[in-house]
């Protein structure tokens, strides 16, 4: 049962595993923000040109005084980006990249140019873009930047972020795919004003369809291409692209990396990224292509270079008017990232992450980007790696909790827990390896301990409460207590060296013949008939069970004090043994013991019904008046005694339906009643063996003993040593 109930613990957790419902999924995420801030205290090497130019509030405030000649609110013309472009790329960053979203064209003041010209504000920042050549510009799945950003940027970055359930950003996608139109179709849909997802693609034709109901049409041919006229060639009204997450497009252009031959392999988990000089980085990810973030760096972490935009635009100032004396290039060779820091207006990007409930999200970027660099990931154990976890795991705590006892299998229980929760942030920390927790140890640990233990108890109260009803009658409350508190009991049938004793009461069958005789006697001399002579028969029947039950108890009381089993009583004769079903040493010596002072309490007991005649003529008087024979003389009665020692078979004999009788059976216990055989009356025969003991255990008792002449029990073929114990 305990096998069958462990298996079930096992599969259950499996199951829920598989199924992994959110609201435990939950769970396991909450471990695992715990140990990304444990990981925190324990640095381990990052890249080392990460950089950050903040848009503070600091920033909007000198902007909002004049800081570029002209007081600019909230929504800064784009050329302000421009200079940001300008200034960097003369510092010589590596790559400029804005967390920033550039969704529509605006008709901001222009800007005059060195030259004399004027260059519109938008145009003013496409310029710097296409001059620095290292700028990535910020996208999104519903938001794609006007062409004169996109097309001169040299890349673009997924800036979009997915929180988990509970608000939490801890992953990042590492791609989605978008459709870049044909920039015909594009020109078209601005002219009428189609959003681009009012952009189908049909068989034979492209329909462009306006908020106002009027569509426009652009025929295709069989191949599904549409013919430019002016060039007279034919195009594809659109391609597919990867628009990869900002930190992967950042890597990559520290690395060299290929991103457009990159081998994507979701279904196995994980997308390579090659390089030139044979690099290359594996990152791994779910079946939707996302990844957990190393969230390494703080956005107040001083490996990251940081500098507020009002900073960058008093350099591009200076640099503009030739006052290069005391210019700075902290910014060299760096990868930058352009963001918000702002608080309290629309600039805000604050959210939750594993490391604080409340940090500038833009902080996502350099961790992607510094785990593509370096190479570290955070890996996740697979279902298959977890499922096997949990059945490893249960199958352990099911053996620490059966198999010891039940204070020593919680501590086990709780070692492993500990020792399990201390390796799982181990892993974390020197590798980045997540190893689950809840299911394995919620589950297979915790779980499965309380379900066996409740088991035991439950199975163990009703074992106890069974095996208090069997021997509390046959045992001493000592021994009842020493079963009760063994872990296992073995009842059901084993061998070892037993002592069994046999103790008859002589004369009764001889006193029940005379009781008998005389109340037959008595109801023929008064000639009672009817209800009249059952009830003198019964009266002297409980009489002449009375005496039984006084002999017999006498016995029994002696076997218990002595720490003996009884087994049963044959008519007038007690049978008992020792050393089973609690094991002792001195057996042997108890049970004698035991047989001296049954004969001794039945002497006293002769003592006491020898006296207890002078009172009964007065007795007899009033069951006379009662119409009950008298009562005759009491007598006194005898105990003639064996005990053997020897290899005996014991156990629970019966069943469920007919109950149950532990006893022994076997040669050394018949031998045992054929002593008693020959013990005659007041007299304790044992046989070789159980002297031994005595020998070993009492010598001085031993050396009382007197060897009786060798008998040959009936059944046996050989002659047996014998010994009497005095007792008087």
């Amino acid at each position: 049962m305990p096998a069958i109930l462990a298996a079930l613990v096992i599969l259950l957790v499996c199951a829920l595993r598989i199924w992994n419902p959110d609201f435990i999924d939950r769970q396991e995420r909450a471990t695992y923000d715990v140990r990304v801030r444990v990981a925190q205290h324990f640095p381990r090497p990052v890249a080392t040109n990460l950089a950050f130019v903040a848009m503070d509030d600091s920033t909007i405030a000198a902007i909002n005084k004049g800081l570029l000649g002209r007081r600019y609110g909230l929504y800064w013309p784009r050329h302000i980006y421009g200079r940001i472009v300008e200034e960097l790329a003369a510092q010589g960053a590596k790559a400029v990249a804005f967390d920033v979203i550039f969704a529509e064209l605006r008709d901001d003041a222009p800007v005059n140019m060195a030259d004399g010209s004027i260059v519109e504000s938008d145009d003013f920042f496409g310029l710097q873009m296409r001059l620095a050549s290292n700028t990535i510009i910020a996208v999104t799945p519903e938001i794609y930047p006007p062409r004169v950003f996109a097309t001169n940027a040299i890349a673009h970055g997924d800036i979009s972020a997915e929180k988990d359930s509970e608000g939490i950003l801890r992953r990042a996608r590492a791609f989605f795919i978008t459709r870049r139109w044909h920039p015909l179709i594009e020109d078209v849909a601005q002219k009428f004003g189609v959003n681009a997802t009012n952009i189908s693609v049909q068989k034979d034709k492209v329909v462009l369809r306006a908020d106002s109901g009027e569509s426009k049409e652009i025929p295709l041919d069989e191949n599904g291409e549409m013919l430019l006229k002016k060039q007279k060639i034919k195009v594809k009204p659109f391609t597919d692209e990867r628009v990869w997450h900002m930190g992967i497009v950042l890597a990559a252009r520290e690395l060299n990396l290929d991103l457009d031959h990159a081998e994507v392999n979701l279904p196995h988990g994980k997308i390579i990224l090659r390089g030139a000089g044979g690099i290359e980085r594996t990152i791994p990810v779910d079946e939707r292509g996302y990844f957990y973030v190393d969230w390494r760096l703080t956005p107040s972490d001083p490996r990251v270079v940081s500098a507020p935009i009002e900073a960058i635009l008093t350099q591009d100032i200076a640099r503009l008017k030739g006052q290069t004396n005391g210019l700075s290039d902290d910014f060299k060779n760096q990868i930058v990232i352009v963001g918000s820091a702002a608080q309290g207006n629309d600039l805000t990007d604050r959210g939750a992450t594993p490391l604080e409930n409340n940090t500038l999200l833009v902080s996502k970027h350099w961790n992607v980007a510094n785990s593509v660099i370096t190479g570290t990931f955070i890996r996740r154990a697979s279902a298959a790696q977890e499922i096997g976890l949990i059945i490893l795991l249960g199958v352990i705590t099911a053996w620490l909790t059966w198999q010891l006892r039940a204070l020593t299998a919680t501590l086990g229980t709780l070692a492993l827990t500990v020792g399990f929760t201390t390796l799982s942030v181990f892993v974390f920390v020197k590798y980045r390896f997540w190893l689950p927790v809840i299911f394995p140890m919620g589950g297979a640990i915790l779980m499965q301990h309380i379900c066996l233990v409740t088991h035991r108890v439950v199975f163990e109260e009703d074992e106890k409460r069974r095996v208090k009803s069997i021997f509390s009658k046959l045992v001493s409350p000592n021994i009842v207590h020493e079963l009760l508190s063994q872990d296992k009991l073995e009842l059901a049938g084993s061998r070892r060296e037993l002592t069994v004793f046999f103790a008859d009461v002589r004369g009764f069958t001889a006193l029940t013949d005379q009781m008998q005789e005389h109340v037959i006697e008595f109801v023929r001399t008064n000639n009672l008939e009817g209800d009249a002579a059952e009830r003198c028969y019964a009266a002297s029947a409980r009489e002449t069970l009375e005496v039984v039950n006084l002999y017999l108890a006498t016995v029994s009381d002696a076997v218990k004090t002595h720490d003996g089993t009884l087994d049963k009583y044959i008519g007038d004769c007690v049978m008992a043994f020792w050393n089973a079903p609690v094991a002792d040493e001195k057996h042997a010596l108890k049970c004698v013991r035991a047989a001296i002072h049954a004969q001794k309490a039945i002497a006293e007991l002769n003592l006491k019904r020898l006296a207890h005649n002078a009172t009964l003529e007065a007795e007899n008087l009033e069951r006379a008046a009662a119409g009950l024979p008298p009562r005759l003389p009491l007598t006194e009665l005898y105990l003639g005694t064996g005990i053997n020692t020897g290899s005996i078979t014991y156990g629970l004999m019966g069943s469920d339906e007919h109950g149950f009788n532990f006893t022994v059976f076997g040669r050394e216990v018949n031998l045992a009643s054929r002593l008693e055989g020959v013990s005659g009356s007041g007299r304790i025969i044992i046989g070789e063996t159980t002297f031994k003991h005595l020998k070993k255990h009492d010598s001085e008792l031993a050396a009382r003993c007197v060897e009786q002449t060798p008998v040959t029990p009936k059944g046996f073929r050989g002659v047996v040593r014998i010994f009497e114990v005095p007792w008087k």
